[in-house]
């Protein structure tokens, strides 16, 4: 233990020299803050030191706060994880990154963190991705997960949602260790609770263990006067007892005791006690000593998730301790000094580690010796098909093509298929999934028995067994996108690479935004299906009518957008989305489909084949000139559910003389990066933009689509042509689908209008 004690202290100089080192010792022209957690990495320390040193393996993974990653850093440098020459490049260029990041640090990181809430619960569904890989391929291994938060972070829904979905309840290689330390970002929370917390914990079926007071205050309570002294802490308010930390050995003797009926049995008590002992007494929480903590960690079941609070101080073994304002508070050269010798290393050699053949250096290497590990290389994807080689026809969504899709990849790659895995939030009926699920059964970790399986009247099927390739969750996007990337990391993680599909109502993609970008950010890849789409879904009225979307997809890192048109162009999106899932160089798509009904014969598809993979190329990078006229005056560039509209205007304005080219758009993401590419900008092609929007035929352009029109205005910067631009700028309106596109200026005659004002205009008007 005292090997230990020794490798704490050297973990809390390490994070805490790490952060000043990047504050004043590194030089900074700018002036600029540059920040960092002394605070709360002291905070975590003793959890994290009896964590790695003592209780990990190395199938375990763990997610660690943000604010504490300068104490995992220490930690992977004792470890030989990380080299000295990264301990000064914390939140520098290419450095060590400001909070935990898979991707971009140079040290082992199981777990990006950052955005509160979202690390914390990413452990679940690392866990639940786990075990359906295991489930399929049996290759997912074994080993807890656990997630490392502050108190404050549980104020986040997103850990509510998941805490409380169903899938969770079996998941006993779950454990989160909660930093229970009653302080936020700017203060002393006044009425948290740590009762109330651990009920709803327990409510959801979790383990919850508490480590509340160390040692020393434990053997004071069984002295006389302890019981005391015992009720007088737990009926303390949060700030009175956060105020107590910072008093002197003769404040507490004065203020400790209170003005209870038994503040005399604690005043005795106290005045038996040296004064080092009466300062540091209110310090000593479980949280802050080691055998505490492994006794605790001992306890785990690993039947059942599990909750651990360990009551710890904020600042923890440094002069800030406690202070209601030291969440960005940095230690000045005297006081960086005085923890120097205080922790027993040299500030002028902040970084030396502990002498070859010590009991500190044995305990380091061992704890190496256990915890290394060799993630399996990533095994390639199965191979994809790009084409279906069908045309469909009649008339149809290309929702419905999404379910027909995933079916005709059953029959025509059955290995590819194999390795998809859809995930909705109970929604799977009315996002057209209902044949793929039927097909492929919904996965469970145990065979569930099926009692509607002899009804008649059941059109669809819940078939709940291990083998299973769809994972249907509660109404919860937030834990929909949180599973959705840990199953799209899987490639990474454990060498097996998956083909995840998610399906989520398109006016809440907003909602499920924040953890799929940060899952995206961690390495996770999917798609993300958004259906149905836009006041396209007429009746639905305002609430269900999405508008912001497709911008949104255009925006968004690591991912590409499609909103195609047509039911083949669905087919080919989908297909070239799950061709860039499951491997280093991948990356996310986003599909945003409506339930619009569409003539599929006003695709014109060619029948030639070189013609027809000419269209595909072209669909899968952005758009296709659809219609192309003699002697064009006006182009349309249309996407999505509008392409009807387009062509029908197109007629009319033939009509009226005004020729007219039709451009189908797919995706305005790529469409967007080509003309930055061609900008020197950006790095990649810009081939589509000749094919779709050749320069000899550049004319004015009204471009139109179900949502906002800024998402398209950029097209008319490829030849710098007057432009008007369509779309949907407020909330929505229940009606028919004539009224609705009326109401927003999108319909057919909205369109004609736009382009005769914009055609018969003089520049000088």
């Amino acid at each position: 233990m005292e090997t230990l004690r020794a490798v704490e202290q050297r973990v809390l100089w390490l994070a805490t020299s790490v952060i000043d080192h990047a504050n004043r010792v590194r030089p900074n022209p700018s002036g600029l803050k540059v920040g960092g957690h002394q605070a709360s990495s002291a905070s975590m320390t003793s959890i994290m030191t009896a964590l790695w040193f003592h209780e990990l393996r190395r199938q375990d993974r763990v997610s660690v706060k943000p604010h504490a990653s300068p104490v995992l850093h220490a930690i992977n440098y004792l470890l030989g994880e990380l080299d000295e020459q990264h301990l000064t490049t914390l939140r520098s260029f290419g450095g060590l990154q400001s909070y935990p990041s898979r991707q971009k640090d140079p040290d082992p990181v199981d777990y990006s963190t950052g955005s509160v809430g979202i690390g914390a619960t990413a452990p679940i569904w690392g866990a639940l991705a786990r075990r359906y890989v295991n489930g399929r391929f049996a290759t997912g291994g074994s080993g807890r997960q656990y997630s490392l938060l502050g108190d404050a972070e549980l104020d986040e829904g997103a850990c509510w949602e998941a805490v409380l979905d169903p899938a969770v309840t079996d998941l006993g290689e779950i454990v989160w260790i909660i930093d229970f330390n009653r302080q936020s970002l700017d203060r002393v929370v006044p009425n948290i609770s740590a009762t109330r917390l651990q009920g709803m914990f327990d409510a959801a079926g979790w383990q919850v263990i508490t480590v509340k007071y160390g040692r020393l205050l434990e053997e004071l309570f069984a002295r006389p006067g302890g019981d005391a002294l015992r009720a007088r802490i737990d009926a303390m308010t949060n700030p009175e007892y956060q105020r107590l930390l910072r008093c002197t050995a003769g404040q507490l003797r004065e203020r400790l005791p209170g003005t209870g009926p038994e503040s005399e049995q604690t005043a005795r008590l106290l005045a038996g006690l040296d004064d080092e002992t009466v300062v540091s007494l209110l310090r000593n929480l479980g949280g802050h000593d080691l055998g505490a903590l492994i006794d605790a960690y001992s306890l785990i079941d690993d039947t059942r998730p599990t909750a651990v609070f360990a009551y710890t101080v904020k600042g923890h073994g440094l002069p800030t301790a406690g202070h209601p304002q030291n969440h960005s508070a940095l230690l000045t050269g005297e006081q960086m000094q005085q923890l120097a010798a205080r922790t027993g290393t040299d500030p002028d050699t902040p970084w030396t580690r502990f002498p070859p053949g010590s009991a500190e250096a044995g305990l380091c290497e061992r704890a190496a010796r256990r915890l290394s590990r060799q993630d399996p290389p990533p095994q390639q994807p199965p191979p994809l098909p790009r084409d279906f080689g069908r045309t469909p026809s009649g008339k149809g969504s290309t929702q419905q093509a999404l379910g027909r899709a995933l079916l005709d990849l059953t029959r025509q790659a059955p290995q590819a298929a194999g390795h998809v895995v859809t995930v909705c939030p109970d929604v799977a009926s009315t996002t057209n999934l209902g044949g793929w699920l039927n097909k492929v059964g919904t996965w469970s970790p145990t065979q569930r028995r099926d009692w509607f399986a002899d009804d008649a009247e059941t059109i669809l099927h819940w078939r709940e067994q291990p083998g299973g390739q769809h994972i249907e969750l509660g109404i919860a996007e937030t834990n929909l996108v949180g599973l959705l990337g840990e199953l799209g990391a899987t490639w990474s993680r454990w060498g097996t690479p998956l083909l995840p599909i998610g399906v989520v109502y398109d006016p809440f993609v907003g909602r499920a935004l924040e953890p799929w970008s940060f899952g995206m950010y961690a390495g996770g890849q999917s798609i993300l299906v958004g259906t149905p789409s836009g006041v396209s879904l007429a009746p639905e009225g305002g609430a269900h009518q999405s508008v912001t979307t497709p911008s949104i997809g255009l925006e968004q890192p690591g991912c590409t957008a499609y909103e195609p048109a047509f039911a083949l162009d669905t087919e080919w999106c989908l297909l070239a989305g799950l061709a860039n899932l499951g491997k280093p160089d991948g990356h996310s798509t986003y599909l945003r489909l409506s339930t619009r009904p569409v003539d599929q014969t006003l695709a014109a598809v060619p029948t030639d084949p070189a013609a027809r993979e000419r269209r595909r190329r072209q669909s899968t990078a952005g758009g296709y000139l659809l219609r192309r006229h003699d002697n064009p005056s006006l182009t349309i560039a249309a996407m999505g559910a509008m392409i009807t509209e387009a062509l029908h205007a197109a007629d009319r304005l033939d009509e009226l003389g005004t020729g007219t080219d039709v451009v189908c758009i797919t995706s305005p993401d790529l469409l967007f990066r080509a003309l930055r590419a061609r900008q020197g900008l950006h790095d990649g092609p810009d081939w589509i933009l000749d094919q779709t929007f050749p320069h000899q035929r550049a004319r004015p352009m009204v471009t139109v689509l179900d949502g906002h029109p800024h998402t398209l205005a950029f097209l008319a910067a490829i030849h710098h042509v007057p432009s008007r631009t369509l779309g949907v700028t407020g909330f929505g309106q229940s009606g028919n689908l004539h009224d609705v596109h009326h109401h927003h200026g999108i319909d057919t005659d909205s369109i004609l209008t736009a382009a005769l004002d914009l055609t018969l205009t003089t520049p000088a008007n």
